[in-house]
């Protein structure tokens, strides 16, 4: 059967061992005790015994951290066997230190019972003695047990307290520097996604029409096709990079030196729907809303865009329609247009577009769903229209 090993002594405690061990064999050559040998109470007379009861003590306080309570059920036995004899200060003293290290390091359930035991033992010192022998001097009996048991055991419950104090101070400082570093980088994960989704949709939309056009362009030698199409690549790539110039703008927010353009609206669906038909989509527009908030109409605005975009990019010849109306506090947004077999995308895509809506909406606490509805293929997304309520 393995034997449970002590853990090394603290080299604070071998000190403190060694020092008391050496201060009470100096009182000792001194000649020096508490008590004179002809008392009654002195059984064992002679420095033997009360170097056996310094010694004990001495080698309890070497535990007195890593084993508080074995220290002290043996240093109360020292300390008895000091009473017995001529006693040495230096004894009670270390008594004392295991009395307060038995609290401060000892389990919980033990250091609340030596303070309701070294409490009653004052309170009986005190009460019984006098009670015996109806003489004043008896009550010393009780102080000096105070000061001996009760004394130590209070300072070390009040030097416990604040030590857990301070330890469930410095966990929940922990905690609370956690919590901030999470959302930290949960605020930067969503600035990065939402930075991410404005540099998609504002630049997706031109840049699929550049590489349509420009593959056009290249495909089909005749001047005013070619024309036609340099001059729609122009179009859009002006138009790209006032986009990328706003969305500067958005990062330089705050700054003294530059302001943020103004964030697209559902007045500007008529500008982007003409800027698809340049790019050779059939659409038609049927918009009818009140006053929205500035969050949904960036949002359906951009879902509206994304969703030529696709289109463009992806959709057979035919019309695509783009609803939008406004019923019981919510904003319906709906993309309808052809779906079919063709051989495949007109420019490359990244993916992104779907997932992008699909997070627009629920950060306001809206629907989105997108798939094919028989021969077309429907975008529709739903935003709540009372401020305050997302998902």
């Amino acid at each position: 059967m393995a034997v449970r090993r002590l853990p090394r002594p603290h080299r604070f405690d071998v000190y403190v061992a060694v020092g008391g061990m050496l201060g009470g064999l100096l009182l000792v050559v001194l000649g020096l005790s508490t008590r004179p040998a002809d008392e009654p109470i002195v059984l064992f007379d002679g420095p033997w015994p009360v170097l056996a009861a310094l010694c004990v003590m001495a080698g309890c306080e070497v535990l007195r951290r890593v084993a508080p309570r074995t220290a002290l059920l043996v240093g109360t036995a020292a300390i008895v066997l000091d009473t017995l004899t001529q006693g040495s200060v230096v004894t009670v003293l270390m008594f004392t230190d295991l009395m307060y290290a038995a609290v401060l390091y000892g389990p919980l359930a033990s250091a609340r019972r030596i303070q309701w035991i070294t409490g009653l033992l004052t309170v009986a010192g005190t009460l019984v003695p006098f009670a015996v022998w109806r003489e004043p001097e008896t009550l010393l009996i009780g102080v000096v047990v105070g000061i001996v048991a009760y004394g130590p055991a209070a300072t070390g419950w009040i030097v416990r307290n604040h030590r857990d104090a301070a330890e469930a101070a410095r966990l929940r400082a922990e905690q609370t520097a956690l919590l901030a570093e999470i959302d930290r980088a949960q605020a930067v994960t969503s600035e990065r996604a939402r930075m991410a989704r404005e540099l998609h949709d504002m630049v997706a939309n031109h840049l699929s029409a550049i590489a349509i056009h420009s593959t056009a362009a290249l495909s089909i030698d005749e001047p005013d096709t070619s024309r036609q199409a340099l001059s729609v690549i122009r179009e859009n790539s002006v138009e790209g990079l006032a986009e990328m110039r706003r969305l500067i703008g958005i990062l330089r927010d705050g700054s003294e030196d530059h302001e943020p353009a103004a964030a697209p609206t559902l007045d500007g669906l008529e500008a982007l729907v003409g800027g698809a038909r340049a790019n050779g989509l059939d659409v038609a527009l049927h918009a009818e809303h009140g006053r929205v908030p500035a969050p949904v109409e960036l949002a359906a605005y951009r879902i509206v865009q994304e969703s030529l975009t696709n289109a463009l990019k992806h959709a057979p010849p035919g019309r695509v329609t783009v609803a939008l109306a406004q019923r019981d506090g919510v904003l319906d947004v709906r993309v309808r247009s052809p779906y079919g077999h063709r051989d495949g995308p007109r420019a490359p895509g990244s993916g992104a577009g779907l997932i992008g809506m699909r997070e627009r909406a629920a950060l306001l606490g809206g629907t989105f769903d997108a798939g094919p509805e028989g021969a077309h293929w429907t975008v529709r997304a739903t935003f709540p229209l009372v401020e305050g309520e997302p998902a």
